[in-house]
């Protein structure tokens, strides 16, 4: 048996890669181009820490989705013994194009505060700090991420989707809602990395734009930091008060107080043996 099931695990492996590598040529053959010309700190294609972004690039598109199988499957079995089975079928009977939006906002607050216990307690900031601290920001720096922190950080946008019966937890086909809004968050945030120098007036009170994230990433001093911590809507951030978005301005310095180290078995493994 485990003979035979050995190469059916290999062909989704391949075909998982494959899937990779597809999307990582659609995303470099849109933003390469565009951060050439509207490059706000232009630097040269080939840059630093490039070979090691490509590795998270994959281990982000494995790993957390790996790691949110036994937690949403248990989830999953949960709420279906807890919750009247009648409140899910009604839920299922609404029609797709009302629950996208809902699922939308009801996991962009979720992954808020994810994304802001990840900056307020200092165990799961040992695995975001990763992410902040690459100091030359572009598209790819997206998936710069331990598998940890972008693990958890899904894992909060999923629960209420799921608590609040916006995705089907005992459901027999694939449930579109939480599947899109996964996709359009990681498509979502590639650009919101992206170093563009875009601005959109008012837009960017209602969708966050590079300007808005960049931000995020900021490093110019305690006022500026631990501001916008939602990925796709600003007014998040507005009602928990955590929106910072001048004009005009960007930030000067992006990165963290501190080392990191430079390879990336050393920078997977700090969060687990540091506790700074």
């Amino acid at each position: 048996m485990q003979i035979q099931a050995q190469p059916q695990y290999l062909t989704a492996f391949a075909l998982e890669v494959l899937r990779l590598c597809a999307w990582l040529v659609l995303l470099a053959a849109v933003f390469v181009p565009l951060e050439r010309i509207w490059a706000l700190h232009p630097r040269k294609l080939l840059r630093k820490g490039l070979g090691t972004d490509l590795v998270y690039y994959f281990l982000s598109g494995f790993c957390p989705k790996l790691l949110l199988t036994v937690p949403l499957t248990v989830l999953a079995a949960a709420l279906h013994r807890l919750v009247p089975s009648g409140f899910y079928h009604f839920m299922a009977g609404v029609p797709l194009s009302l629950r996208l939006p809902a699922a939308l906002v009801v996991g962009e607050i979720g992954s808020y505060w994810g994304h802001r216990w990840s900056h307020e307690i200092p165990f799961l900031w040992r695995f975001h700090a990763i992410h902040h601290s690459v100091e030359e920001i572009d598209w790819l720096v997206n998936t710069h991420a331990h598998p940890v922190d972008t693990f958890f950080v899904r894992l909060c946008g999923l629960v209420p989707m799921y608590v609040v019966g916006l995705t089907q937890p005992a459901a027999n086909q694939l449930d579109l809602a939480p599947l899109l809004v996964t996709v359009l968050g990681v498509a979502w945030g590639f650009f919101i990395h992206a170093n563009v120098a875009w601005r959109f007036g008012w837009i960017e009170w209602l969708v966050s734009s590079p300007a808005f994230h960049h931000w995020h990433h900021t490093n110019d001093g305690p006022d500026q930091i631990n501001k916008n911590y939602a990925a796709m809507l600003p007014w998040v951030d507005k009602l928990f008060g955590t929106f910072y978005l001048p004009g005009r301005q960007w930030p000067m310095k992006y990165g963290i107080d501190g080392q990191m180290p430079a390879s990336l078995p050393q920078q997977l493994a700090r969060p687990l043996i540091h506790s700074d």
